[in-house]
């Protein structure tokens, strides 16, 4: 093979370059040694990491390390079941990764497993069909009407060739096969003379010569490009990446400074202050978080999943609540991916036409009102071509419409449905005789038709400007007038600016007892009858999905393979910003990768875009900042939601291969269920935060105890095993509490959070060194009050052990909203799950306090009433506290 450039080349030259012959195909020995040649027509599966070495990698995480490195402390301090407890959320958490990890690499997979099964092909001057993995460079291969095509071809001939290549260039719909070269820089859905491996057959028959096989076809291609592209880590998990080193840092640093003040200035003996210093350590890490933060993704999962958006990788959930813009395909995303008739313009009148997709639900209009079918005496004959000049059936199945055949034939069933015609009753009066069907030479169809009182019509419908051609005259209030061409072209050119596509249909009567339908009959004489605009319309609940993405700071592009014109016109009907110019892949070849990224933050559309524009443009966005989420259905926007930061794949129409490489899909192809896990994400994010703000001043304020007794040379006044036992106990009962609550309101009004913030912002790291000296003082100043009356030092560190838990019981009621009061009317109704953390914490500490066999192993000792009437006024101090600093904080907010 010499030259890539197959759709530049005449199919005789294609041939002739591939040393093939048109009539008798390869010789069974030359396809024998071009098989040894080029090889078997498949993709090669990527190289893989071995199930031993991806797991291993899942414990490669900074706070891993410091959960292992607290494990290995309790284990030193004989705690086992502390220490099992803290390594199995590693290992959960380590397994949850190794089985995601392992689902993603199936979108290879996917695409292999669209290539075609079998073909047809001539060899030995035979029709033969072969397995598909044994074709051929030179081979010529048959196609007929529901071929898979199993190697990339040139098209040598056809006849009424329609194939369906959505999947690989986001075209709307089937694309009319020619034999004719294009130019060489023809963008992939252009080059009409190819035929594409994985690609599907809808109409016609052709005939191809096989120019690329396996990896080296366009689908190889996209698999080549998909397994060189690496996963975009998300923000949460670089900001837990980022957190986990400021904490493991911080906590050695403690440490070692109170080993060395305790040694230096205290004089304490090395093995006690080193038993300090790991009790202080305990006391820092958070031992929880991992499990709290997985939970909290999880609950987010199943609320995606009852709002229709099914989530494939957990960290994606709180990456949606992050994103700044959605990169969205047009077809069958954004619109129905059903044609319709929306528009006829006759002579006299233009007529709207109501009602979407292929559902035979709608009626007419005229200026603005519905008008009934007795105002439209014309309707009769139009709607009667459209019925009848056709070759597509309209099918009812579960209370839902689908087509057989070409989309915009099925278009022009809907629409005479619409004006009252049955099909059975039709054919019935008007029998067809015969037809000359669609082929790209003429662009037109026509059939034959008589009555029962032996009249004779010809329908015919095909492009305005071949079938303008054909017409005289015009119909006018029933009577037939001169064709006014002028006019009828400009409308053309007014439906094609708008995004239309346009249909042309007449009739003409014949000669009575005329049997057979030549082109002689119809190429003149025609009575034009009206136009018909058809277009794939948007979904009603995704333009209201684009407005409320646009409310939250998000914008909305849209990345398809269709052309420019028609992408515009969507745009502007969605609702878009930028319509005015549309990009197309020319245009973003043109240009750098720094002239790009500026012209994507300028623009909203893009247009005939092949795989690797949308994965620059994905990469462009991802450069000037934004948190890019991708949607996509076919084999060509697999990199591209792979790349992205949040791939969203089409759950009913979409490919395997988008569904396995996309993070999320969207169980109703419905643009709007985005908006919807937008919410829930951001949601997640602000519940991950609230647990974060309320999981560390408890562990940050049992380490300040810890430090401040070494540092006073004092007696610690609580011990390691009970520092593990209220950061395991609440960890297991109130933190997780956080994860079901609700969006706040106005949450969707927000703009989109800033990606390069850290985890911990300035006004939480305040709150957490607040509430820490909350706790400290509380607990640390119950701890000495106990002391000072006497108290054994059992029942001292009790007082103060409970005051921990105490005041966090209150303080999560203050974590529930960050800013707003905690006392609202939505109340606990809202998140019923608190209240059952709280009494199950409750017994709980219960057992712990007053049992005898907890008494012994945590060090425990029975407290009074007194002492229980100082743990409720201290938690309820630390309450107030906290609601007095979140009224400052809305006061100076206000001001």
């Amino acid at each position: 093979m010499t030259t890539p450039f197959w759709h530049a080349l005449p199919g005789d030259v294609a041939i002739a370059e591939l040393q093939s012959d048109r009539a008798s195909g390869l010789t069974t020995q030359e396809a024998a040694q071009r098989l040894r040649q080029y090889g078997a027509n498949r993709l090669t599966p990527p190289k893989k990491r071995g199930p031993l070495m991806r797991f291993l990698l899942q414990f490669h995480n900074v706070l891993i390390y410091v959960l292992l490195g607290a494990a290995a402390v309790t284990a030193g301090l004989g705690h086992w079941v502390d220490c099992g407890v803290i390594l199995g959320v590693v290992i959960i958490n380590a397994l949850i990764g190794f089985i995601q990890e392992g689902k993603a690499e199936k979108s290879l997979e996917a695409i292999r497993a669209m290539l075609s099964p079998s073909a047809t092909v001539l060899r030995d001057g035979r029709r033969q069909e072969i397995d598909a993995t044994m074709l051929v460079p030179g081979d010529i291969v048959l196609l007929a009407s529901g071929d898979k095509v199993p190697a990339d071809l040139r098209l040598i001939e056809v006849r009424n060739l329609r194939i369906e290549e959505a999947a690989l260039t986001g075209e709307s719909e089937p694309v009319e096969k020619s034999v004719a070269p294009v130019a060489v820089n023809a963008p992939l859905g252009d080059r009409k003379g190819m035929g594409f491996s994985g690609t599907l057959v809808v109409f016609g028959q052709g005939k191809g010569i096989v120019v690329a096989t396996g990896d080296a076809t366009e689908m190889g291609r996209i698999g080549r490009m998909l397994a060189d592209v690496a996963s975009v880590e998300t923000p949460l998990m670089r900001q837990m990446a980022g957190f986990g080193r400021w904490l493991t840092v911080g906590i050695l640093v403690l440490a070692a400074l109170v080993l060395v003040f305790g040694m230096l200035v205290h004089q304490q003996p090395a093995g006690e202050m080193f038993l300090a210093a790991v009790g202080l350590a305990v006391a820092a890490i958070p031992e929880g978080l991992p499990a709290i933060m997985t939970i909290t993704l999880a609950v987010g999962v199943q609320r995606m999943a009852a709002r229709h958006a099914i989530i494939r990788r957990m960290p994606a959930v709180e990456t949606l609540g992050a994103v700044t813009t959605i990169c969205s395909d047009k077809t069958g995303t954004l619109t129905q991916n059903e044609m319709t008739v929306q528009r006829l313009i006759t002579a006299e009148r233009r007529i709207e036409v109501s009602g979407i997709g292929y559902a035979p639900h709608g009626g007419f209009q005229l200026d603005g009102r519905e008008a009934p079918l007795e105002e439209l005496p014309e309707l009769a004959d139009i709607a009667r071509v459209a019925l009848l000049c056709n070759d597509a059936r309209l099918i009812a199945e579960n209370d839902a419409w689908r087509i057989e055949g070409d989309p915009t034939e099925g278009a022009l069933l809907v629409l005479a449905a619409k004006a009252g015609l049955d099909m059975r009753v039709m054919g019935a009066m008007l029998p067809r005789i015969d037809v000359i069907p669609f082929e790209s030479e003429h662009r037109f169809m026509a059939t034959l038709h008589h009555d029962h009182a032996g009249h004779v019509f010809a329908f015919v419908k095909g492009a305005p400007e071949v079938v303008l051609q054909m017409c005289a005259k015009q119909r006018v209030a029933g009577s037939d007038l001169p064709l006014d061409l002028a006019f009828w072209q400009h409308r053309v050119e007014s439906l094609a600016a708008e995004g239309f596509r346009v249909l042309a249909l007449a009739a003409a009567p014949m000669q009575r007892g005329q049997r057979e339908l030549s082109f002689a009959d119809v190429e003149a004489g025609l009575t034009l009858l009206a136009l018909a605009a058809l277009v794939d319309p948007p979904r009603e609940e995704a333009i209201r999905a684009v407005a409320t993405c646009r409310s939250a700071g998000i914008r909305v592009k849209m990345i398809t393979g269709d052309h420019a014109i028609t992408a515009s016109a969507i745009a502007r009907k969605m609702g878009f910003q930028h319509t005015e110019r549309a990009m197309t892949g020319s245009d973003i070849e043109a240009l750098d990768d720094a002239a790009l990224q500026r012209a994507v933050a300028e623009t909203d559309v893009f247009a005939r875009a092949s795989p690797e524009h949308k994965l620059r443009l994905v990469a462009a966005l991802q450069a000037n900042g934004e948190v890019a989420a991708m949607t996509g259905d076919g084999v060509n926007d697999a990199p591209a939601l792979k790349r992205a930061d949040v791939g969203i794949a089409m759950g009913k129409k979409g490919t395997e291969a988008a569904k396995e490489a996309a993070a999320m899909v969207l169980a109703d192809d419905n643009f709007a269920s985005i908006a919807a896990a937008v919410e829930e994400g951001r949601t997640v994010y602000d519940n991950l935060r609230k647990a974060v703000v309320f999981v560390l001043p408890t562990s940050f304020g049992q380490a300040a105890m810890v430090a401040v007794a070494v540092l006073a040379g004092a007696t610690l006044p609580i011990t390691p095993v009970q520092i593990l036992w209220v950061n395991m106990v609440t960890a297991v009962t109130l933190s997780l509490a956080i994860a079901f609550e609700r969006p706040e309101p106005g949450l969707m009004a927000r703009p989109p959070r800033n990606p390069r913030e850290g985890l911990i912002n300035g006004f939480m790291l305040w709150r957490i060194v607040f509430v820490t000296m909350l706790m400290v003082a509380t607990s640390y100043g119950l701890f000495l009050w106990e002391l000072s009356r006497g108290m054994t030092l059992e029942f001292a560190r009790t007082a103060a052990v409970n005051m921990l838990v105490a005041g966090q019981i209150v303080y999560l009621f203050n974590c529930r909203r960050l800013f707003a009061p905690a006392l609202r009317r939505d109340g606990l109704p809202a998140n019923p799950v608190i209240l059952k953390a709280i009494v199950l914490l409750l017994v709980l500490q219960f057992a712990v306090t007053h049992v005898p066999l907890k008494q012994a192993l945590f060090g425990t000792a029975d407290l009074n009433a007194e002492t229980w009437l100082r743990v409720f006024i201290g938690s309820l101090a630390i309450f107030c506290a906290v609601e007095a600093e979140k009224f400052v904080w809305r006061r100076r907010a206000a001001q």
